[in-house]
Order: structure tokens, then sequence, then C-alpha cells
């Protein structure tokens, strides 16, 4: 088939496109920007168009032809953008690919939303169901372009959602780099009891599911946590990236109010300039807020199955980032 990925450029993204080219398919990689290595994506076989799914004209120029739309793309760790450009892009922008793909024919809609639409999990694990909590305008515009998403399925486009926890592993050069980074310094400093839970997600896993709902009829009109089997507390997490990288590393701990008065400070002081705080209220939230989710739906209904253990993921992430002088 012939399959356009937006986001392609990225870390997902790019593994997903490596997936299916693997697999014999025709691809289209859409992103605002060249991404790490990107010339690799070129060397691949894939078609890489650099602009933004706002832009009508290049947006219907990547739709031709194409079978199946693996939507990834998003405004996500922008700090220097008013929050309008996270609406414009993660719901205008879905809205685009959705109008256009209609336009030409697509067979099947893949939207990557993720779980932080569901903020603060009180009563872990969550699953589908769980209320709608979103803690920031990211999340809240991930969550927005989801009806939007399910108005296009009723109308008639196969269409599927997928809620992503937290994409790790090798080829990521930012999501979990900034643990492996502190933790190679022996020391990690904790802010609050560390017994927060975090649900981490291998990407390979993540491409299986991205690939298994291209199937006909697979999940069409649902949504779909993605995860790893395991959930964990941050300090056990930051203690088995150590084990990962060989550093028995040291978690003192410190009050987390704070850090959150700082995050909050921060970017209200660097947003006017443009500059990309050092903290801000989406990190900080990572010492506070819960995410631990049942992915039961998934393995039941899409044949989900993650098998890369926690320990063995870190593992591969340390020796990529070692291998890739990051370390």
């Amino acid at each position: 088939m012939k399959v356009l990925v937006t986001g392609g450029t990225g870390f997902t993204g790019k593994a997903l496109v490596r997936r299916l080219l693997d697999l014999g398919h025709e691809v289209v990689a859409l992103d605002y920007q060249e991404g790490l290595k990107t010339d690799e994506l070129r060397q691949w076989g894939a078609t890489v168009v650099i602009g933004s799914v706002t832009d009508r004209d290049i947006v219907r120029q990547c739709v031709q032809g194409v079978d199946v739309v693996q939507h990834l793309a998003a405004a996500f760790r922008e700090l220097d953008v008013p929050d309008s450009h996270y609406r414009d892009v993660n719901v205008g922008g879905t809205r685009i690919v959705l109008e256009e793909s209609v336009q030409a024919g697509v067979k099947r809609f893949i939207y990557c939303s993720t779980c932080g639409v569901h903020g603060n999990v009180e009563h872990p694990p969550a699953d589908e169901n769980a209320p709608i909590h979103a803690a920031d305008y990211y999340q809240q515009t991930k969550y927005d372009a989801e009806p939007v998403v399910l108005d296009f399925y009723r109308q008639g486009l196969p269409a599927v959602i997928i809620r992503p926890t937290a994409i790790y592993g090798p080829g990521d050069p930012e999501r979990f780099y900034m643990i492996f980074k502190r933790v190679s310094k022996g020391v990690f400093p904790m802010f609050g009891d560390g017994k927060t839970l975090y649900h981490p997600l291998y990407i390979d896993h993540l491409v299986d599911a991205f690939v298994l709902v291209m199937e006909p009829g697979k999940g069409d009109g649902q949504a779909y946590l993605i995860g790893d089997e395991e959930y964990v507390g941050i300090e056990d997490l930051v203690r088995r990236t150590g084990r990962a990288m060989g550093i028995d590393v040291k978690v003192p701990h410190f009050p987390v109010l704070p850090l959150v008065i700082a995050g909050h400070i921060c970017e209200r002081v660097c947003k006017p300039f443009k500059i990309k705080p050092p903290i801000f209220p989406r990190r900080v939230d990572w010492y506070r807020q819960n995410r631990a989710f049942d992915i039961s739906k998934a393995k039941r209904e899409l044949g989900y199955n993650p098998t890369v253990s926690l320990d063995e993921g870190l593992r591969r992430t340390a020796a990529w980032y070692k291998a890739e002088g990051y370390l």
C-alpha cells in the first residue's frame, strides 16, 4: 500500500516509516522540518516532504494515491509559540488532513493522540473510559481533535485513535534522554516521594500497534491506550535506568511544591521573550501526576502484544545513547 506518515521525520514517525518500508509499503513522510538524520529516510526509499499539516496544498499533494494515513504530526514541546499554535496544528491540521484524505479516497485514517488526555490518573490503572482531564494546552488540543476524527468516521472514513503512553527507545533524542543524562551523573534529585506512577512504551511496541490497525476493519471508530506491560514508580524507573547503565544512582528527595511554583514562574517570564524555559509545568508534572493504564482492550481487540521488558528496553536505549555520543 501507499502510506502517508505525518510527523514522519520525528522519533516515532521515523521508526514507523522504517517498519512500513521493511513491510514493502510505499511511504510518504510529511513533516514541518528536517528531523534527526532525515536523509536516512530518503536513503531507505521514503519520499520526504517538508511542510506543515496546516498547509492544505502540501497536504493535498501528499495524500494523492495514498491508501492509509498515519497522522502523527503535532505541536508538542514547542515553548516559544502562542497557545493558539497548538490548536492550529493539533486540531486545525488534523481537520485539514482528514478533509484532504476523504477527497483523495484514502481507505484508512489512524490518529495518534496521547494518554495525557486522561491527565492525572486518580484510580490507576485507567482504561479508555477513564475521565478526560487534560492538564495543558497540548493534551487538550490532542483530545479536541479526537471528536473531529470520529465525525469523519461516522461519515464513512474508517478511522482509529491511538493513545500512546511515554514513548522511549533507540532513536529517541529527547523524551527519555534527560532521565539517562541525569542518571549518568550518579545522582538524580527526586522531588516528592518518587512513587508517582509512570507508564513507559518501547518504540517497537507503538509501531506494532500502528501496523495492526492498518488492517481493514480493525479497531474502527475506537480509541486504544498503547503502553508496555509494566508501569512503575518514577524512582523505580530511575534506579532501573541506572542498572541499565551500570550505575548505582543516588536519589536524594526534595519537596515538590517549590519546583511547581518555579515551573509556572519560569514559563511566564520566558514566554514573552520566546525563550525556552529551563523548567515548566508539564515537566514538573512528571514528579506528581500518575500515568498508569490498562492496555487490555488493545490486547483483546487488536492482538497487541508488547514483548520487550522495561529492563531490556532501557538497556537497548542506553546502548544507543552511548553509540550516538549522547552519553
